[in-house]
């Protein structure tokens, strides 16, 4: 049999290169359970932003007294949080709530019996929140739904993109790539493993040296103790070993 390969660009099927399936399908999935991952975070987050809505759409606003406040190091305070413990008045009842997160910085300025606002769900009367930091979050609230929908396109178009460049890197090089005749840096190792190795060639009497991809198990190309690769010009110090059985699936063998 003799080498007859065909100009660039080559006609090459995915089909054509062993073992090639295989790999797409394993980034597929890696890709799909990121996604589901993302997606299922996002459905966690819509709901638990429904809550937060329907809280504020039921929530009535309550006089409360300050009976002691939790606050954090004093280096920590600037945007940091407190937890008050409060006592207030609800639906004619002596309620008692502790851990109510407060901003430290006002909650600071606040003494021991000191007034505030809560807000409080008639139907979890025990579960209040101070009025001006539950405000605040809100404000911060509206812009979830936004990094949420940005997140999830984000994830499809990282996965478009991995997908892409895993097809890319099957074919690209066997489609476009310049072949060149290698010469490793040593005896390629005899594994099932696949094999990356240094190596150089010789372009208009230029040595270039590269890193060499060989697929597990299989005889490369050889004409001597050089090794037939393909060069991808987009990457043109990694390149990809041509071995006998795709060079005979591509139908470069006559």
């Amino acid at each position: 049999m003799q080498l007859a390969i065909p100009n660039a660009p080559r006609k090459v099927r995915l089909s054509q290169v062993p073992g090639a399936f295989a790999r797409l399908s394993i980034t597929s999935l890696i890709g799909v359970v990121l996604a589901g991952g993302l997606w299922f975070l996002a459905l966690n987050a819509g709901k638990w932003l429904s809550g937060e809505r329907d809280f504020l759409d039921h929530a009535v606003e309550t006089d409360a007294q300050l009976q002691s406040a939790q606050l954090p190091p004093f280096n920590q305070r600037e945007g940091g949080v407190a937890n008050l413990t409060v006592i207030y008045l609800f639906d004619g009842r002596d309620l008692t709530a502790s851990r109510v997160k407060a901003n430290a910085e006002y909650a600071e300025g606040l003494g021991m019996g000191a007034k505030l606002k809560l807000l409080v769900d008639p139907r979890h009367p025990d579960q209040p929140r101070e009025a001006q930091y539950e405000r605040d979050q809100a404000g911060l609230r509206r812009f979830a739904p936004f990094g949420l929908g940005l997140g999830l396109l984000l994830a499809a178009l990282l996965l478009a993109f991995e997908g892409r460049r895993a097809l890319n890197s099957e074919l690209n090089p066997l489609r476009h790539g310049m072949l060149v005749w290698l010469t490793p840096e040593g005896e390629l190792p005899e594994t099932k493993q696949e094999t990356v190795f240094k190596a150089h060639y010789y372009r208009q009497d230029v040595k270039h040296e590269v890193l060499a991809r060989a697929r597990p198990g299989r005889a490369p190309v050889r004409n001597g103790e050089k090794v037939l690769a393909a060069v991808v010009p987009s990457k043109p110090t990694w390149v990809r070993v041509i071995d006998e059985d795709l060079a005979k699936t591509l139908g470069w063998y006559r």
